[in-house]
C-alpha cells in the first residue's frame, strides 16, 4: 500500500484506565473520534487499528467497521511486533505512528510532519524527542525498512513495548528530523487520555469546541485554555512519560539478537 498510513495502538487492557479507547466523548467512543480526526488528514491515505489477539479487543473492530479503516490482530506485550506484522501484512511503505489515547489530535500537525519527513528525506521523524507540542499531538512518520531493522534489532523490553525507543536512540544507524512547534513550547498542556482526569478535561474541552467545529484544532484548545485556565489544573499533577518511565525501571532482555 503506497503513501502514508496511519497505525494506532490500541487495546482495552490499560493497566493505569482500563477501557478508555471506549469512553464515551459527546456520546462516541474515545477511539471513534481519534480516528475521524485522523481521517482530516490531507496526506494520511489509509488507517490501521493495531489491537491485540485478547478476545476482549475483538469489540474494536465495530468501530473499524463504523469508520471504513483496517484492524490487525497481534502481539499483546510485544508492540513492536503487532506493529511489523500489521505493516507487512498490508504492505505498507510509510508509515505515521500514533497512540490510541489521543481524542483531539490534529490533522494539521500531522500533515506537517509528514510534509517535512518528505522534505528532510529521513528515515525517521517526530514531534516529541524534544518536546514542544502538548502531550496528545505526539506524531511519528518512518519508513517501513527502518520498522523492520528496529523490529529486527531491538532486544530489550522496553523497546518492544514502546515501539520506536530503537530508532530513536540510535541516530549513527537511522536519519532522523524533529518537528518544532512553531507556536512556541506548549509542552505544559496535557491532552492525551491515561487517566480519568484526563478524560474529564478532553470532555470539557469537546463540549465547549465540537458543537461549533467537530474538528477543532490545537489553535482552539489553546485559545479556550488561555480563556479558562484553570482548565490545566484539572490534570497537571500527572507525572509525564510514566509508562516509559516504568518500562525503564523494569528492562530486561526479551530477544535474542538475529
Amino acid at each position: 500500500m503506497s503513501g502514508f498510513t496511519a497505525i494506532i495502538q490500541v487495546r482495552r487492557g490499560s493497566s493505569r484506565f482500563r477501557d478508555k479507547v471506549l469512553k464515551k466523548i459527546m456520546y462516541k467512543p474515545l477511539l471513534y473520534h481519534e480516528i475521524r480526526r485522523l481521517q482530516r488528514s490531507r496526506l494520511v491515505s489509509s488507517i490501521v487499528v493495531a489491537t491485540t489477539e485478547q478476545s476482549e479487543d475483538k469489540v474494536l473492530k465495530k468501530i473499524c467497521d463504523l469508520t471504513n479503516v483496517n484492524i490487525f490482530y497481534g502481539n499483546t506485550h510485544d508492540v513492536l511486533d503487532r506493529y511489523y506484522n500489521a505493516a507487512r501484512n498490508f504492505n505498507l511503505e510509510n508509515i505515521v505512528r500514533i497512540t490510541a489515547d489521543c481524542p483531539v489530535i490534529d490533522p494539521k500537525i500531522i500533515d506537517e510532519a509528514i510534509s517535512k519527513f518528505i522534505k528532510e528525506g529521513v528515515d525517521y521523524l517526530n514531534n516529541c524527542s524534544i518536546r514542544t507540542f502538548p502531550e496528545g499531538m505526539s506524531v511519528e512518520v518512518f519508513r517501513f525498512e527502518t520498522l523492520e531493522k528496529a523490529w529486527k534489532e531491538s532486544l530489550w523490553s522496553s523497546e518492544r513495548e514502546h515501539v520506536t525507543p530503537y530508532i530513536w536512540k540510535n541516530a549513527d544507524k537511522f536519519s532522523q528530523a524533529v518537528l518544532l512547534n512553531p507556536n512556541g513550547n506548549q509542552s505544559d498542556i496535557r491532552l492525551t487520555i491515561d487517566y480519568p482526569k484526563d478524560l474529564i478535561l478532553i470532555r470539557k474541552i469537546y463540549r465547549s469546541l465540537f458543537p461549533m467545529n467537530p474538528y477543532f484544532g490545537l489553535d482552539d484548545i489553546i485559545e479556550l485554555i488561555n480563556q479558562f485556565p484553570d482548565l490545566k489544573d484539572i490534570n497537571n499533577d500527572i507525572i509525564k512519560y510514566e509508562g516509559y518511565t516504568k518500562s525503564l525501571r523494569e528492562d530486561t532482555i526479551v530477544k535474542t539478537k538475529r
